[in-house]
């Protein structure tokens, strides 16, 4: 057992980690607005409060973390806001991840469809889970024009393709089978959700793979989200009991 931030009274158990958090950074904009400033400002905010709390999970052991940084809806938002989101995209894979992959062990993986993005975004993604594949540290998954129904649409189709194709036989598709078609195949579930900003829904989110996930949802705003809610909502998820549908 150790303890962080002892003027706070939380308490986390080493030996009780879980190995998999994914957030939804959410709450950016409101927190722009609340201080009579424009959305971007939000989002610069709430990228600078990613690259903290990344240093700080790989800091305290975790292998895992996936955060939500633009779905499929997205897309919907107004076209300079989306335009900032990009640049800023742009922005952070060229100083923050670059400093990542200078400094540090922390591999970068992306998931969604980055075929949509611009080639100039592709090609910073691509070259960052190149450079890191083979690191060692905390394991930063990066959900870039994510939604969680395609992500099942998308696996669904690609499995139908194989069927037809004599690959598979469709007496052999199970729950273990389908979960290679999905883009975190090889990444475990999450074992614990944080939602900021005092929303209680998933957004399309990891659907799939939160079957059995603990929620931790609070009223903060991501931009205002520290390391101490985070080790919060890590001490709530070491009290509860986990029985993935069993009896203890």
């Amino acid at each position: 057992m150790f303890d962080f931030f002892k003027k706070k009274k939380i308490s986390i158990d080493k030996e009780k980690m879980p190995r998999h958090i994914a957030i939804i950074m959410d709450g950016n904009g409101r927190w722009a607005k609340k201080r009579g400033l424009p959305r971007s400002a939000g989002h610069r905010f709430g990228a600078q409060k990613l690259k903290e709390i990344v240093l700080f999970a790989d800091e305290i052991g975790l292998k895992y973390l996936t955060v939500y940084a633009f779905s499929t809806e997205n897309w919907k938002r107004p076209k300079d806001e989306v335009e900032n989101l990009m640049n800023l995209l742009r922005e952070f894979f060229d100083t923050e991840i670059e400093n990542l992959i200078n400094k540090t062990q922390i591999k970068i993986r992306v998931i969604g469809d980055i075929s949509k993005l611009d080639k100039d975004i592709q090609e910073r993604i691509i070259s960052a889970e190149e450079r890191t594949k083979d690191k060692t540290g905390l394991c930063v998954v990066i959900a870039l024009n994510y939604g969680g129904r395609s992500e099942i649409v998308n696996a669904a189709k690609n499995l139908a393709l194989d069927i037809k194709s004599g690959k598979i036989d469709i007496e052999a598709v199970n729950e273990e089978l389908f979960r290679n078609y999905l883009y975190t195949k090889d990444i475990p579930d999450p074992d614990l959700l944080i939602r900021p900003s005092g929303e209680m829904r998933v957004s399309n989110f990891l659907l799939w793979q939160i079957s059995y996930t603990e929620f931790w949802f609070s009223n903060v705003l991501w931009p205002d989200f520290r390391k101490e809610h985070l080790l919060k909502a890590i001490e709530d998820y070491q009290k509860r009991e986990r029985r993935f549908g069993g009896v203890k």
